[in-house]
């Protein structure tokens, strides 16, 4: 009986890059390449794998069934590849500085490091977290490697990783008295999904007081959990327990907010941890 034929690991690459990417176009600019070539390694690995993986329609790269049931062996093979050739040529470290804006650092932040260590242990890893605007301005400086931060309206550049839904959030024995001030907690100025509740309330003639101020989202979500007040938070970074209370409070509804990826041109080393960041990200929002 002869032994199956391997895979071509370059195939399953580019396969696992268009699934974190959504896009042949982004993944061939990370593998510094052209689209085309993109599409004829998956082509390549469709065909060894007797089906289709991906669903191309003219708005978006969408996994058919079987692609999604072969994207976790395929990560399996890239991350066993890596393994094995760090035991047997071990490289040098290498320093990424990763920005993540405060409002977007959420609950997968810990398996976000795990695989960027499983992806590449010899990789230091600098992550930052601040104000998306804070951000933007240091990468603009030279300052980091890559953000991840709240996309601007005056800013079209950038990687959008995911559509985050906002809400206002309290505990379920948060209590508030008609015609009394909302009472809010939030960060410090100039924080802009705090600028953007703000100008809501106002224009809906709401009366609010702040009463918490926190230097961080993680200090806004004590602040709810406490029962103190209401905060404006996306979905994915409400603290565990806290309740969406717009509607019950007669509160205007709160936009979403794109969160996108900025990155320097960066050696396929850093592109290659770049990809799982991505990756990450998207399969929280997907989750």
């Amino acid at each position: 009986m002869n032994a199956p034929r391997p895979l071509d690991l370059d195939t399953v690459q580019a396969f696992v890059l268009v699934a974190d990417l959504g896009s042949f176009t982004r993944a061939a600019a990370w593998l510094d390449t052209t689209q085309a070539a993109v599409s004829l390694k998956l082509k390549r690995l469709e065909e060894r794998l007797g089906c289709r993986l991906v669903d191309r329609t003219p708005r978006q790269v969408r996994l058919s069934e079987r692609g999604e049931t072969f994207l976790p062996a395929a990560r399996d093979l890239l991350a066993a590849q890596e393994r094995a050739l760090a035991d047997l040529e071990p490289r040098p470290l290498a320093r990424l500085a990763l920005g993540i804006s405060d409002h977007v650092a959420g609950p997968e932040l810990p398996g976000l490091v795990a695989r960027l260590s499983a992806h590449d242990p010899g990789l230091v890893v600098e992550i930052r977290i601040a104000a998306s605007a804070d951000l933007t301005a240091a990468f603009d400086r030279g300052a980091f490697d890559a953000v991840i931060v709240r996309a601007h309206d005056d800013r079209r550049d950038g990687t959008r990783l995911c559509t985050d839904p906002f809400g206002w959030f309290a505990a379920p024995d948060f209590r508030h008295r008609d015609g009394a001030p909302l009472r809010l907690a939030s960060l410090a100025a100039p924080c802009g999904v705090r600028a953007t509740a703000i100008r809501l309330l106002d224009r809906a003639g709401l009366p609010w007081t702040e009463v918490f101020v926190g230097g961080g989202v993680l200090a806004v979500g004590a602040a709810v959990t406490a029962g103190l007040a209401v905060a404006a938070l996306a979905r994915r970074t409400a603290p565990s327990g806290a309740l969406e209370v717009g509607d019950r409070l007669g509160l205007p509804p709160l936009p979403s907010s794109d969160v996108v990826l900025h990155a320097r041109p960066a050696a396929p080393r850093l592109r290659g941890a770049l990809a799982v960041i991505a990756s990450a990200f998207r399969s929280a929002a997907a989750g």
